[in-house]
């Protein structure tokens, strides 16, 4: 269960930061100091610091307990990234991003 509770963890806190209004002010232009604004643009990118973060915080909660070490903090961002990337692409604000496309 501690890696459901950290994905959707993780999932949550970049989805807020990439798209949630309350950034817009503070949230930098993909353009801001020479393309590195992109990492807040990204749900990839920021999926990977969002686990990061939230591994450096895991003493803190009781919803998950990671040992602190540099392959962990290291491995849940990459787990954080690929995850909340692939949610990402799954599911939009009007829910499942389903295609269809017509075959002539």
């Amino acid at each position: 269960m501690d890696l459901i509770y950290f994905i959707l963890c993780a999932y949550g806190m970049t989805q807020i930061i990439i798209f949630g209004s309350i950034f817009n002010l503070i949230r930098p232009s993909k353009e801001w100091m020479s393309g590195s604004g992109k990492l807040f643009h990204c749900p990839m990118c920021m999926g990977f610091w969002s686990g990061v973060f939230l591994f450096g915080i895991n003493g803190l909660t009781e919803l998950f307990n990671f040992d602190y070490n540099v392959a962990n903090a290291f491995l849940l961002g990459c787990l954080s990234s690929g995850t909340t990337y692939f949610i990402s692409a799954l599911v939009n604000d009007l829910g499942l991003k389903i295609k269809i496309s017509k075959e002539e």
